[in-house]
C-alpha cells in the first residue's frame, strides 16, 4: 500500500501544478468564466426548453440564450454606462450654477418640524446669505461626490466588458453543455462517490436560487424605480435606476436611493410628487424585494444577512462589478453545503 501511494505522489504533484497553471492562466477571465456558470446553471431548465423546442439544434438554441442574455442585461448597462458621465457632469453643474446664481431658500416645512425645525431654518437660512460659503460647502462635498460617481460609472463600465465576455463564454457553456456535465459527474462520483448526487442538487438548486433571487428581484426594482422617477419628473433617472439595482443586493439599500429623490422633490417645493415618490418607493420599489424575492429565492438558499453583506464587498473586491452576484452566490454553496453536511435546520432546499 505503502509503495502505491508512493507512485501516486508524482501523479498528483502534476495535476496539482497543472491545476494552479491553468487557473494562473485563466485569471483574467476567472470572474467571467464563474458568472457566466453561474447564469447557465440557473437558466439551464429553460435551455433545455428552448433545445426542445428547436429540434435539437444546440448552436441555435445557445446563440439565442446568449442573445437573450445581451439584450436583457448587456445592452441596457451599456447605455447606462455611455451616458452616466454626461448626467453626472449636467447634474453638478446644475447644482454649481443653482449656489452661484439662484436665491435659495430653505422650504416652508423645514420650520414645522417639531423641536428643531426653527434652529435649522435660522442655520439653512445664514448659510444660503453667504454666497462664498455655500460655495465651499459645495466644493466640499460636491468633488467628492463627483469623483466618486465617475468611480462608479468606471466599474460599471469594466462590469459591461466583464459581462459581455460571460456572454460569449456563456454559449460554449449552453452548447457543450451536456458533454461538460457528464464529465463533471464522472468526477465527482471519482471524489465523492455515492454523496456526489446530493452535492450536485445542492450546489445546483442554489445556485439557481440565489440567482434568481437577486438578479431578478434587482432587475424588478431597477425598472419600477425608473418608471416612478420618470413620472414624478426627477432627474437622472438612468443613473439612479442603475443605483437601485446595484443597492438592491444589499437590505435596505433602495429606499435610501428613493427616499433621496423624495426629499430632492420636496426641496423643489414639489410636496405632491414628493408624497407620491414615498407612496411608490415603499409600496411598490420595496414591495419588489418583500414580494418577488422570497418568491425566487425559496428553492434556493436562505443565505443570513451579514453572509449576504460580505458576500457582495467582498465579490465586489475580489471580481468587480460582477463580484456582486459571485461572491453571494459562492457563499450560499457554501452555506448550504454546510447545512447539508452537518445537518443544521438553516438551509431552506427544496426539491422541484
Amino acid at each position: 500500500m505503502e509503495q502505491r501511494a508512493g507512485r501516486n505522489y508524482p501523479r498528483i504533484a502534476i495535476v496539482v501544478l497543472l491545476t494552479l497553471g491553468c487557473l494562473y492562466v485563466l485569471r483574467p477571465f476567472l470572474a467571467a468564466i464563474v458568472f457566466a456558470a453561474c447564469v447557465v446553471i440557473s437558466s439551464w431548465p429553460l435551455y433545455l426548453r428552448l433545445l426542445g423546442a428547436m429540434k435539437g439544434r444546440s448552436n441555435l438554441a445557445a446563440l439565442t440564450m446568449t442573445m437573450t442574455l445581451t439584450l436583457l442585461v448587456i445592452i441596457p448597462l451599456a447605455m447606462v454606462a455611455y451616458n452616466l458621465a454626461d448626467d453626472v457632469a449636467k447634474g453638478f453643474t446644475e447644482v454649481r450654477y443653482a449656489i452661484e446664481h439662484r436665491e435659495l431658500a430653505p422650504p416652508p416645512w423645514v420650520r414645522e418640524i417639531p423641536l428643531v425645525g426653527e434652529s435649522i431654518d435660522t442655520y439653512l437660512r445664514q448659510l444660503v446669505a453667504s454666497r462664498d460659503q455655500m460655495i465651499a460647502l459645495a466644493q466640499r462635498f460636491i468633488e467628492p461626490a463627483r469623483r466618486y460617481l465617475l468611480a462608479g460609472g468606471l466599474m460599471l463600465g469594466t462590469g459591461v466588458v466583464q459581462l459581455s465576455l460571460a456572454a460569449f463564454v456563456s454559449f460554449f457553456f449552453y452548447r457543450d453543455g451536456k458533454a461538460l456535465l457528464a464529465v463533471v459527474d464522472v468526477a465527482m462520483q471519482r471524489m465523492m462517490g455515492e454523496g456526489a448526487e446530493s452535492v450536485s442538487t445542492t450546489v445546483s438548486q442554489t445556485v439557481r436560487g440565489v440567482m434568481y433571487g437577486m438578479l431578478g428581484t434587482a432587475l424588478a426594482q431597477a425598472v419600477v424605480a425608473a418608471i416612478g422617477f420618470t413620472i414624478a419628473g426627477v432627474p437622472a433617472v438612468p443613473l439612479l435606476s442603475v443605483m437601485i439595482f446595484v443597492s438592491s443586493l444589499i437590505p435596505v439599500g433602495p429606499p435610501i436611493i428613493w427616499g433621496g429623490a423624495a426629499i430632492w422633490l420636496f426641496l423643489q417645493g414639489e410636496t405632491g410628487w414628493g408624497i407620491f415618490m414615498v407612496i411608490w418607493g415603499t409600496v411598490l420599489i420595496s414591495g419588489v424585494d418583500n414580494i418577488v424575492r422570497p418568491m425566487l429565492i425559496s428553492r434556493g438558499s436562505s443565505l443570513p444577512f451579514l453572509l449576504t453583506l460580505l458576500g457582495v464587498l467582498g465579490g465586489v473586491i475580489a471580481f468587480g462589478f460582477v463580484g456582486m452576484f459571485i461572491g453571494p452566490t459562492l457563499l450560499a454553496v457554501g452555506y448550504s453545503l454546510m447545512s447539508e453536511w452537518t445537518g443544521t435546520p438553516d438551509r431552506v432546499i427544496r426539491k422541484n
